[in-house]
């Protein structure tokens, strides 16, 4: 994603992930982008990069994120609920909730407690003014 400064959005505009390669990297933008200590959702971020129908896309793009040689924090990717779907990508059965406890991000039950106050929406937090 190009950047600019106080211009977090890609100034190509939203990609259809059939049409590129870039999917991915666009993914891995947004992901580098949130903050310790927040959540967001696969839907989230699919939404943001303007291709709504496309949360398993952005959980494929992170589930390979681990073979990345910059660090992607896709810990922080959850789903819609708060629930870590995505546990089996991370080595071990309880390494993504040992990373958000790192965090101080609660988790029980494979799910973040107060999801709702610590998720953090991409088109809401890097939007245009």
């Amino acid at each position: 994603m190009k950047r600019k400064q106080g211009n977090h959005r890609s100034t190509e505009g939203p990609r259809d992930p059939d049409k590129t390669g870039n999917f991915y990297e666009d993914v891995f933008a947004v992901v580098k982008l949130i903050p310790r200590g927040r959540v967001t959702s696969y839907g989230a971020i699919a939404k943001y990069l303007g291709t709504k129908m496309s949360s398993r896309m952005v959980g494929w793009a992170l589930s390979g994120s681990q073979l990345s040689p910059n660090r992607i924090p896709a810990h922080r990717v959850v789903n819609r609920n708060g629930v870590l779907t995505g546990k089996a990508h991370f080595g071990t059965p309880t390494r993504m909730q040992e990373l958000l406890e790192k965090e101080k991000i609660k988790v029980e039950d494979d799910t973040v407690v107060d999801f709702k106050k610590l998720f953090w929406d991409p088109a809401v937090e890097l939007r245009i003014d």
